[in-house]
């Protein structure tokens, strides 16, 4: 049973810092950690999740307001929703952007950087898991996320 009053706002300050941290640790560790580099709308995915934690430490320091809880669930939300629509490109759903990107590094022979970098296409799960790929569990995660949050919040309102 969720909790109402001070102890939910409590419970989705946590949350809204906790998840986003997770998703983007997961995130970083599979990019450094395994070679799977990110395409743009993986990127895409990433920036409101660094709002959101941003939004958590606002929380955090005004413990008592709500609305930056709110605006970082907001936040967790569109991520999933921008990871959704990655995750219907992948599959092949529906047709994405036509741009890929290059991990291409400065210094030393441009052409020969930009030759050697690995073309990460957006269309492409690198990586998947039961059939679902990065894409679609930061859908899953953030949206799900984003729900409890939401009904923490509207919990936390009542006494």
């Amino acid at each position: 049973m969720l909790p109402t009053g001070p102890a939910a706002l409590r419970l989705a300050r946590l949350l809204v810092l906790l998840l986003p941290a997770a998703l983007l640790g997961g995130a970083y560790l599979s990019q450094y950690g395994f070679g799977l580099y990110p395409c743009e709308m993986c990127w895409w995915q990433r920036y409101p999740h660094f709002a959101a934690i941003v939004l958590a430490g606002v929380g955090f320091a005004v413990p008592s307001a709500r609305w930056p809880v709110g605006l970082a669930a907001l936040a967790i939300a569109v991520s999933g929703l921008i990871g959704g629509y990655h995750a219907g490109v992948e599959y092949h759903w529906w047709e994405g952007i036509t741009h890929c990107t290059s991990t291409a590094t400065p210094g030393g022979d441009a052409l020969q950087s930009i030759l050697d970098a690995p073309l990460v296409r957006c269309d492409q799960a690198q990586w998947t898991l039961l059939g679902i790929s990065l894409a679609g569990f930061n859908f899953l995660f953030s949206t799900g996320g984003a729900l409890a949050l939401a009904a923490l919040l509207v919990r936390s309102a009542r006494t």
